[in-house]
């Protein structure tokens, strides 16, 4: 048995063993590996399954399932309480645009430029994400600091369903534009040969493969959510007892559950398929605020508890800055080193100033 089989298992038979047990010492360590094991298993399957239906419709498989994992690990986590618990999905989800639109982008292009010089992609797709990443993500993080409705970084139950219906009829409709509408604007440029002829030839799996895959997905987020759950005391008493800022839980959330999907990015990159890595980049920040906040708001809403949205001053400052250069990263169809070193220096900032505000 391959470890992508074996792993769900595990995953599963820990959580039924761990379920409703207090984690200390060795258990600790023992759940927190099945639970990256299960994150990486998930986004394996979820893999094999977008290969059998085929770009641009893969990556929306691997944005839907990472957000699937992104949301369960916030919930849980909210469930757990603790101080600064209603601001973990504004934490998380920032956390998320900025490692998508500098970390994985700028690793994307300095990967592709060192090999390849100059990286070419199609403006068309690209900038009509960004503008619609753009404005589900000041719905979301900046308009609830400036409302008047409620006291503080929040929005009324009216508003909090205003901006999740907008958002999901945003994400709703550039995924019909992706996948749909202008399927063409989302595909790479040229299919010349320069990256790897297996990897792009490779015969899809089969339906029996991919529907095992599919089982085997829903086996992992299942136990990614449980373990999340048992694991969440224990991150709770880590953050507290190393000092760090309360943010820094949502940014090892956003971590964890894009590892796989920015190592596939890469990979992408490094056959001179940039258009790939900047669908999966691109489509996964989307998913993460477009599908996420109206999530977790329905949660909030249904169990009463607040909901902090609000970015303050020096995180609305990184999101502004992000969007310009990414705004000027895309709009000319190419990119190089300068470009991904850019990004990367930002993704840098954000990092030091999560830990170091």
């Amino acid at each position: 048995m391959r470890w992508t089989v074996i792993v769900p298992i595990v995953a599963i038979l820990v959580l039924a063993l761990t379920w409703g047990r207090a984690a200390g010492g060795l258990l600790v360590a023992v759940v927190a590996a099945a639970l990256v094991a299960a994150v990486i298993a998930a986004v394996h399957h979820a893999e094999i399954v977008a290969h059998r239906v085929g770009e641009p419709f893969g990556t929306l498989i691997l944005a839907v399932a990472v957000t699937v994992i992104e949301v369960g690990l916030i919930v849980m986590l909210m469930s757990a309480g603790g101080e600064g618990s209603e601001s973990l999905a504004r934490d998380t989800v920032f956390s998320a645009f900025m490692i998508v639109c500098n970390g994985v982008m700028g690793l994307c292009l300095l990967v592709g430029a060192l090999k390849h010089r100059v990286l070419e992609f199609r403006v068309d797709g690209v900038t009509a994400a960004l503008a619609t990443l753009s404005a589900v993500a000041t719905l979301a993080l900046v308009l609830p600091n400036f409302t008047v409705a409620t006291p503080g970084p929040t929005y009324s139950t009216a508003q909090l369903a205003f901006a999740g219906i907008a958002s999901l009829i945003l994400y709703g409709v550039f995924v019909f534009m992706q996948t749909v509408r202008h399927r063409d604007y989302f595909l790479p440029v040229t299919a010349d040969g320069e990256g790897d002829p297996s990897e792009e030839h490779a015969d899809p799996p089969t339906p029996r493969t991919a529907m095992a895959s599919l089982g085997l997905l829903v086996l992992c987020l299942v136990s990614v959510v449980g373990l999340a759950k048992t694991a969440s005391p224990a991150i709770e008493a880590s953050i507290a007892a190393v000092g760090a800022p309360r943010t820094t839980v949502g940014v090892a959330i956003a971590l964890l559950v894009l590892l796989p999907e920015t190592a596939a990015a890469v990979r992408a990159a490094a056959r001179n398929r940039v258009q790939n890595s900047f669908n999966l980049a691109l489509g996964s920040a989307l998913a993460s605020i477009g599908l996420t906040i109206p999530s977790i708001a329905v949660v909030s809403l249904l169990s009463g508890s607040s909901l902090a949205l609000g970015l303050g001053p020096l995180q609305m400052v990184l999101l502004a800055l992000t969007v310009v250069i990414t705004t000027l990263t895309v709009a000319p169809g190419r990119a190089t080193l300068m470009q991904g070193t850019v990004h990367l220096v930002l993704f840098g900032a954000f990092l030091f100033l999560a830990v170091s505000p």
